[in-house]
Formats: C-alpha cells, structure tokens, sequence
C-alpha cells in the first residue's frame, strides 16, 4: 500500500484551476451520446469514474473522438438507441456512471451485464430497478438483491401510470428515470415517495436535461413530468464547470493557512449545490469574496473557527471537509442529516468517526449524524481511506493541525482528481 506524509502546514495562498465537475461530467456524456447530433464537451473531467462511463459508451458503439489541439471530446449521439444491444460493462465504483446506465440500458431492448469492484456491489440500486421494473424492464440480480451486478434482459416498456421512486437513500436513482424516460417518447410522471435528499444535484440533472432539448417539469420535489415526443438534441458545445466539490478542501485551506486561496471555475452562476460550501465556511467565521467563476477565501479573523451545527442534506459531499475543519473550531460542531454518507463509496458516517478519533477529536456517531469535539491536542495519525477519494482529499486538510499526517492509499484521489495532492502541495506551504 502506498502513502503519503504531509508535513505540519501553516499558511495557504494562490490559485487553483479545478478540475470539472464529475457530477455534470458523467451526466453529460450520457445526454450527448442519447442526443441527436454532436456535442463538443470542453473541461470534461479525467480522473476514473469519467474513464468508466467513456469505456461503457464505447462499449455500446457510441462514436466518441477526442481533438488532440484542444482536448476537447466529440460525442456523436445515437438518438436514443445504442447500436450495440449486447455488451457487459465495468462501471468501478461509479455511482454517477452505473446508475443512469442501468435506465437508460433497460428501456434498449438489449442484453446487458453490469457489474463493479466489491464495493460498488455493496451500494443499493434497488429502487431504481423496483422503479424501472413498474414500466416493464426485465432486470434481473446476479449477486444479492438489491445490489448490483445486474443482468438487463429486453422487455416490452409500457408507462401504465406515475412511476414512484423513493427519494430518501440517493438522489441517483430519481436522476436516472429522469435521463432515461425521454427515451420511450411517451409523457411520463415520476412520483418521489418519502424526503428527497440532495435536491441540488437533482437541480443539475434538470438543468443538464433542458440544455439538451428536454425540459421537466417539478411539483415542488414530490412529482416530476415529462413531456410526451421528448428527443435529445445536441447543443452543439457545453463546458464543463469546475468540480464545486473538490474547491472546498482548497477554500478549507484558505481558511486554515490565512489566504488568500482562489478557485477557479465555480461561482456564482454555477449549477452544483456544493459551491453552498462557501455558507458553511462564512457560518464558522471566514471572509470569503465571489464572482461568476470564482471564489476566494481570505482566512478567518478569530483564533478558532465557529462551531457549527446545521443541516447539511444539500451539499453531503463537501460536507465531510466541514467535519474536518470541526478540528479546528472553537466548540462541538455537528452535521445532521447526512444518512445519505452511509451509502456512499464507502460509510462515510463509520469512516470519518473512525479517523476523526485518531486525530484526537472526540466523536458521536447516529444513523444520520456525526458529533465532533475538537481535539485539546492533535495527534500525528496515519488515516486510512477506504479507497474513497474524498477521504483523502479532507482528511489533508488535517496537517493543519501542527502535526504530521500521513494519507494511507493516497492514489484513491484518481476517482475525481488525480493532481490532488501535487495541487495541494503547491498551495499549501510550512
């Protein structure tokens, strides 16, 4: 196993160019290949879940080139139907990727097998296949129930009524009826039974959708409709936003080591829920400024961060790097409403309970909450990653701590940022 120490730090400064968004990356390489026309993607991701759904496309004969001069990807759409109607696809561990696959996949007529690494297999998708299996797919499960690999056989699709999907266990599943029902050409309403969490990436599908001809309409978050003869249609060319994820461990760093540290390529037009980070970061005290495409902080003016306690259902990926800096806050910080960590690449509740105690905090874990009390000194510990990138990325923001850390499988990070760390090491100074 590989590792990596990073050394006591004290101040932050420069600017980062982010890598894009995975979220609007997989989800628009779906739309263009399903759309008539191409579509040239600039600032498309590369990491291993954007690498993932690019081998699965070109696994189903979905024309796919890249420019060379500009490293920008042309994706010729197959208007709603894969030429290839019999293929086993590896999707990894990507969520964003197997997903929507799998709906768009069962409404083919095909014969497909869908499998992942062992965690993936351990990741639920039930709901979605329940949702799919109400319109008529034939999917079938080659491991437990409920889990992926999944065998899709061809079937006779027929929407009798609203198909009902819950919403209370991933965003993912809602998305993925969202991307594939279209594709029958029939109207179509999807009612979401229970809480829909993590509205805001739903919001990205939504927008995705209507930039590439269709457009939804919401009752509130509990109905969805879809109108009938919908079609894809290329927009001709789409950038890819930076990654609003991944820009909260360097705006994290900025208001550790004093700033000034500026992102580039999330601000305030961006469609991802997680530039909202930056209303946690100013919750706990930091000065943060904003434009169109970028945000930077300019550290904090107290000894301590605030502690803060909210909810935190809207933006649960960035915030694990909120639960790290609860380190360095001037009281027990809790984030409620986070069940959704528990399905995640791995339990991220388990995970950051575990490591978090290592550095010396004292923690309170619930099914959908996590307690932290910072530490009255900070231990030197090695952290473990569970071969989940964001484990990595927010636990580096640890170093901070005046002691040494070490990053246990620091390579996890290729998931969605494969520079991490030698960005990290450019801003982040002793």
């Amino acid at each position: 196993m590989q590792t990596l120490t990073l050394a006591p730090a004290k101040t932050a400064r420069g600017n980062v160019v982010l890598p894009g968004s995975k979220s609007i990356s997989n989800r628009t390489l779906l739309l263009a290949a399903l759309s008539r026309g191409t579509t040239r993607l600039a600032g498309l991701l590369d990491s291993d879940d954007t690498r993932v759904m690019l081998k699965a496309l070109g696994d189903l004969r979905v024309p796919i080139a890249r420019d060379a001069a500009t490293g920008e990807y042309l994706v010729t759409g197959v208007g709603g139907q894969f030429a290839n109607k019999s293929a086993e696809l590896f999707m990894g561990n990507a969520g964003t990727a197997i997903r929507p696959l799998t709906a768009a996949l069962a409404l083919q007529g095909g014969t497909y097998k869908l499998a992942g690494v062992p965690r993936m297999h351990e990741r639920p998708i039930g709901d979605l296949v329940d949702g799919l299996r109400a319109v008529g797919a034939n999917i079938s499960y080659l491991g437990n129930e409920g889990f992926p690999p999944l065998k899709i056989s061809p079937a006779a699709i027929k929407l009798k009524g609203p198909v009902q999907v819950r919403g209370d266990v991933s965003s993912q599943f809602l998305t993925a009826l969202l991307m594939a029902l279209p594709l029958t050409g029939a109207s179509a309403a999807i009612e979401v039974v229970g809480e829909l969490i993590s509205k805001p990436y739903v919001d990205i599908t939504l927008n995705l959708m209507q930039r590439f001809g269709v457009a939804v309409k919401r009752d509130e978050w509990r109905a969805f409709h879809l109108p009938e003869k919908a079609q894809y249609a290329s927009p001709g060319k789409l950038r890819v936003e930076g990654d609003a994820s991944s820009a909260s461990y360097f705006l994290a760093a900025g208001a550790l080591g004093g700033g000034p540290v500026r992102v580039e390529g999330v601000g305030r037009t961006s469609i991802q829920g997680d530039v909202r980070f930056a209303e946690s970061l100013n919750q706990m005290g930091v000065n943060l400024m904003a434009g169109d495409t970028w945000i930077e902080v300019r550290g904090h003016e107290e000894a301590k961060l605030r502690a803060i306690d909210a909810d935190f259902n809207h933006i649960p990926d960035a915030a694990m790097t909120i639960a790290v800096l609860a380190l360095f806050a001037d009281g027990p910080s809790t984030l409620r409403n986070i069940g959704s960590w528990r399905v995640k690449e791995t339990d991220r509740i388990s995970a950051m309970a575990t490591e978090l105690t290592k550095l010396g905090a004292e923690v309170e874990a619930g099914a959908d909450y996590l307690r932290v009390m910072p530490p009255k000194v900070f231990k030197s510990a090695a952290i473990d990653t569970y071969d989940d990138h964001r484990m990595a990325m927010c636990f580096s923001l640890a170093c901070f701590g005046g002691v040494p850390v070490t990053i246990n499988d620091p390579q996890c990070v290729n998931k969605t940022f494969p520079e991490y760390f030698s960005e990290f090491a450019r801003v982040v100074q002793a």
